[in-house]
């Protein structure tokens, strides 16, 4: 199934951790074999890593925090016009396929 959320994209969490639900922000990776996005920001998760040498580089020890990806089911696209939570449609003409906001109609792309 083709996945309409892009990299790019303003996202808002609809559902999963309670702390991250609400929440906006940017999309910075799809993956789309997996179903999933990883939004800037939220689903934060935190890494130990060990201190490890490779190539005459050091990797200094410590924790890592980083974005965990999201199921795309938990996501919804916002749109730039309305600035509200939507679903979207995909209308095609000549040039090609466009996204489309199903409340004001707006074009994404």
């Amino acid at each position: 199934m083709r996945v309409k959320i892009r990299k790019g994209d303003t996202v808002e969490i609809i559902s999963g951790k309670i702390e991250d639900q609400g929440k906006r922000g940017e999309v910075i990776k799809v993956l789309p074999d997996e179903h999933r996005v990883v939004v800037q920001g939220v689903n934060i998760h935190t890494k130990h890593q060990r201190q490890v040498q490779t190539q005459g580089r050091t990797i200094n020890p410590g924790r890592i925090k980083f974005e965990a990806p999201f199921d795309i089911s938990n996501v919804m696209l916002v749109c730039p016009k309305c600035s509200e939570p939507t679903r979207i449609s995909v209308q095609r003409d000549d040039e090609g396929a466009h996204r489309v906001c199903k409340k004001c109609q707006a074009l994404i792309d």
